[in-house]
């Protein structure tokens, strides 16, 4: 099995590098593709899904595009992959409901890739030592997906506060510093939780 993954932008790419094997087991090969940003992906993911169509059918290669939120409208984005993977005549998940075959999983990160990283606090004192014992319990990280005020810039104001990244946090390094320590089953963020049982359902099938 081989998966061709689509990212907006290398941090994730340097945390599903990780990730990815976690998820999905250490016998999926995938290929990860960077784009510049989110609106470089949609602008060229029709294409992109076109061309797979072309030798994708009856191989071993599946699909996933993962983009962020950014406190968009979630269904309209959602709509949006969905439409792009119809046109492209490749099934999806979400098309052809729970245990049917399919190719293409589209998922989203709520409302950034950083709420995952919030949503294993553990990981992130692996990374970060310094970071509060309780920060999971405070009423502005309890929910992941609806931290407040941008996921980025919150995570970015607890690494600092924490004495980390000083002058602002370098997403790459972070993503790559926290996802090594990050237990997939062991998450509170529901969008990660999601990715994670999309991609093995997509692994899965057949």
């Amino acid at each position: 099995m081989h998966l061709e993954v689509l990212v907006e932008e290398a941090s994730a790419e340097k945390a599903l590098s990780v990730l990815l094997p976690k998820i999905v087991g250490p016998d999926v090969d995938f290929t990860i593709h960077v784009f510049q940003g989110k609106r470089d992906l949609l602008d060229k993911l029709a294409s992109r899904l076109k061309g797979y169509s072309h030798w994708i059918q009856g191989t071993h290669t599946k699909i996933a595009v993962l983009v962020d939120e950014d406190r968009q409208n979630c269904l309209a984005l959602k709509e949006k992959l969905e439409k792009a993977a119809a046109e492209a005549g490749l099934s999806t998940k979400t098309a052809v409901g729970n245990g049917n075959p399919f190719l293409v999983l589209n998922r989203i990160a709520v409302e950034e890739l950083e709420a995952w990283f919030i949503g294993d606090c553990d990981a992130l004192r692996a990374a970060y030592p310094r970071i509060s014992p309780s920060l999971e319990n405070t009423s502005r990280f309890r929910d992941p997906d609806a931290v407040r005020g941008g996921t980025w810039e919150q995570l970015d104001r607890v690494l600092q506060q924490a004495g980390y990244h000083a002058g602002g946090m370098a997403k790459t390094r972070a993503a790559e510093e926290i996802a090594v320590h990050m237990d997939p089953y062991c998450n509170r963020s529901r969008s990660f939780k999601q990715f994670c049982t999309g991609l093995q359902a997509l692994v899965q099938s057949i």
